[in-house]
């Protein structure tokens, strides 16, 4: 079987953890900061992971992740 290909752009947004789920960035975080509360804004920081059913599907395009 061949060597797959990875999903160029989905390799730059998505990161693996040690157990092998993703980490993804928070939406939000571009502009508009000033109408923002401080919370809001610190929370946004924290990469969050990538649902179940999505990384699933994220697999497909990123094989060796």
């Amino acid at each position: 079987m061949p060597k797959l290909k990875t999903h160029r752009g989905a390799a730059k947004r998505f990161k693996a953890t040690g157990t092998g789920k993703l980490k993804r960035n928070s939406a939000y975080r571009r502009h508009k900061l000033g109408k923002k509360s401080a919370k809001r804004k610190r929370n946004l920081r924290q990469a969050p992971l990538v649902s179940a059913r999505d990384q699933e599907r994220m697999q497909k395009l990123l094989p060796y992740a």
